[in-house]
């Protein structure tokens, strides 16, 4: 991996170099997509499944899209007995995690007469979407489906594209259904997100879609956002190690690897205050490589998105991180927790040299449906937020509103709204004198 010595210059080029791999700047594909999201929208099944057909498997149709109870009974019967047992293992960290995020509605009230709160309810139909592209994913299902479920979703349904034969990998049909959905389809990319998003003759629409993808996948759903919600537009993974000459090199430089492996265009970043760490990292992940199967991946991830960056100050290590907003960061350093409270952005803190990231990917039970791209600055993970809304409730009593109608009115007249103010007036206004 290549050293770098952390300047101003140096950090804005970096910071430049990884935002071109955000979703929003590979225009050459928004056409297709487009294109892709406007038929389905408008011819329904007649699209979907043509590209269903052309992209995964030409035997789709109508009346096989769904997955069948039966699919899922035979896929129990083909997964590994050790797969299942680890994946109900894990089903109960993730439950037990989100279940402290579930909100609930609240009033309060005073003696004069008011009311104010806050009404949660949860959406009526939700879309997940696990990619099954260059890998399979059964621990996304489990991070899409459990929030929703957990926040009470009257609907889950469940898209991600089959192979060549029209069959969905087992263990990804036994985490649904582990976790819960209530229907699965066999479809994948631009052309499942709007089929959720508008619904066909096949498949039902929905409020929100949530879950990670390809190009494909966040291009469409960026364009579908607003016709539904959508969680976050994903791009590719990446992590950002913060250590310090306390960290053990064969720790950071594995860990480093471990995102590498996902896609050519994920990021693996370290940043610190040692350039001893550095080389030896450096010559770590160099030995690593030679063993892991994926090392083609990981070999260009690193040439074009890999670095190692040694700042001359533990302040200017911290604002790197802070402005690069990494989708997984480790902090591997003498004190990971007084470092952590000195980070402002981030998707998943991991702290300690034995809190590698993949341990919440696959186990410790946060989500790992994460903001990518320096988006962390502003979006979060995936969390039962994510399938409720909430509504304002505003009860005053005429005695109540007596005491403060005067102030609206003058706010109102102020801003030049006066059938804003006379809505108030109106109810104060003397009754006229009855005529005998």
């Amino acid at each position: 991996m290549r050293i770098i010595s952390l300047d101003e210059e140096s950090r804005k080029n970096i910071l430049e170099r990884l935002l071109k791999r955000s979703p929003g700047n590979y225009g050459k594909y928004n056409e297709t997509v487009a294109e892709i999201v406007e038929r389905v929208k408008s011819e329904g099944d007649r699209a979907l499944l043509e590209y269903t057909n052309r992209f995964d498997c030409d035997k789709i149709n109508a009346s096989n899209i769904r997955v069948t109870e039966a699919e899922v009974a035979a896929a129990y019967e083909r997964v590994d007995e050790r797969l299942l047992t680890t994946i109900r293992k894990a089903l109960v960290n993730i439950r037990s995690y989100h279940e402290k995020q579930k909100r609930y509605s609240w009033f309060d009230t005073t003696q004069d007469g008011t009311m104010l709160g806050q009404k949660i309810t949860p959406l009526q139909a939700a879309g997940v979407y696990v990619p099954g592209g260059k890998a399979v994913y059964p621990s996304s299902v489990l991070m899409n489906i459990v929030p929703a479920r957990i926040a009470g979703v009257g609907k889950i349904i469940m898209a991600t594209p089959c192979n060549r034969q029209g069959e969905i990998t087992p263990a990804v049909l036994v985490a649904a259904k582990e976790a819960g959905a209530d229907e699965i389809y066999k479809m994948g990319g631009a052309q499942a997100v709007a089929a959720m998003a508008f619904g066909t003759e096949s498949i039902p629409k929905v409020d929100k879609i949530t879950g990670p993808g390809n190009i494909f996948v966040a291009l469409a759903k960026k364009a579908v956002s607003g016709y539904v919600g959508i969680d976050s537009i994903a791009g590719p993974s990446e992590i950002l190690i913060l250590a310090d000459e306390s960290a053990d090199p064969v720790y950071v430089a594995a860990d480093l690897l471990s995102q590498a492996e996902h896609d050519e265009m994920a990021s693996a970043i370290l940043v610190t205050t040692s350039r001893n760490l550095a080389e030896k990292v450096s010559k770590e992940a160099s030995r690593f490589i030679k063993e892991l199967s994926r090392k083609e991946i990981i070999r260009k991830s690193l040439d074009q998105y890999g670095y190692i960056l040694v700042a001359d100050t533990k302040e200017a290590a911290l604002e790197t991180v802070n402005q690069i907003a990494s989708e997984h960061l480790e902090i591997m350093t003498k004190n990971p927790f007084e470092d952590m409270m000195k980070v402002q952005n981030a998707g998943a803190i991991f702290l300690g040299e034995n809190s590698s990231e993949p341990l919440g990917d696959y186990f410790a039970g946060p989500n790992h449906i994460l903001p990518t791209n320096g988006t962390a600055r502003f979006f979060s993970p995936v969390s039962v937020d994510d399938f409720v809304k909430k509504s304002s409730i505003i009860y005053y009593s005429r005695e109540a509103l007596q005491k403060v109608h005067e102030d609206i009115e003058y706010f109102a007249e102020n801003e030049q709204l006066t059938a804003h103010a006379n809505s108030i007036k109106v109810r104060f206004r003397p009754e006229p004198d009855s005529c005998n």
